[in-house]
């Protein structure tokens, strides 16, 4: 090699370098939330074991963290909520693929994977995938260090009419500014996620998250009052943008991440 390539080689690499590993980052991560609903109560401790002992283990060794496992606050609610955050949809869509190779993963999730027609482990599984919004492309697992019954994680969904409102609610969350607002009053958003296929859409889902009752019902109170909440309500394009919403509140189990 001659001196003049081996000075360009140090040169090369320093610039090519970062482009490389900045082009294998994610600019925005996808969510995929899975609601599992139950007939029976004998079936929640069964999903709940292969949750805690299976497959939340696994993903961590898949690099895959930061999955939020959480309960209804009301105790007639027969479901599970898990969030799962993955760099890309190839991720996504890969995961079941590698969880079946993983022999730890079989081992200590059988009772679940090989659950009879007769006893199913569940009723149903409600699968949402959704695509990080722009103004908060990763999630912020929430920072509560309250005791986690006490906690409100609040799971809102907002439908909207048509697919041009619901372009005007994602601007009024992004360039509208509406995240920078939440932010601003403090209420510990884990993510904000426009849907892209789920029952319901076209539709956009948060999760946002309070130490107790009472903070959560302070914070949406001051949200209500706030001014920038007013003059953003009265922009005309962002009129009319939501035609339905649902909210859940949660807690997070004790094997969830956060």
């Amino acid at each position: 090699m001659s001196k003049f390539r081996k000075c360009l080689l140090p040169v090369i690499v320093m610039f090519i370098l970062p482009l490389l590993l900045a082009a294998q980052e994610p600019s925005a991560q996808f969510y995929q939330l899975k609601i599992y609903s139950f007939d029976k109560d004998s079936q929640i401790p069964v999903t709940e074991e292969y949750l805690k002992t299976a497959f939340l283990p696994t993903l961590k060794k898949l690099n895959i963290k930061d999955v939020g496992v959480f309960k209804p606050k009301a105790d007639s609610l027969k479901q599970l909520f898990v969030l799962i955050p993955f760099s890309s949809l190839e991720e996504m869509n890969s995961l079941n693929e590698k969880l079946l190779k993983d022999e730890l993963y079989l081992e200590n999730g059988k009772e679940y994977l090989s659950a009879s027609f007769e006893n199913p482990p569940y009723k149903r599984i409600e699968v949402i995938v959704m695509r990080a919004f722009k103004d908060m492309p990763f999630m912020q697992p929430s920072p509560l260090d309250t005791p986690r019954k006490e906690r409100v994680y609040e799971l809102r969904s907002y439908q909207s009419p048509t697919e041009a409102y619901f372009q005007n609610k994602l601007e009024m969350f992004n360039e509208g500014e509406e995240i920078k607002l939440f932010d601003s009053l403090g209420f510990n958003a884990v993510f904000y996620g426009e849907v892209l296929a789920g029952p319901h859409t076209p539709n956009l889902m948060y999760l946002i998250s309070f130490p107790n009752q009472e903070s959560h019902d302070k914070h949406w109170e001051n949200f209500g009052n706030s001014p920038g909440w007013k003059k953003m309500s009265e922009i005309a394009k962002y009129k009319n943008t939501v035609s339905h919403i649902d909210a859940h509140f949660l807690y997070p189990t004790e094997y969830s991440d956060y």
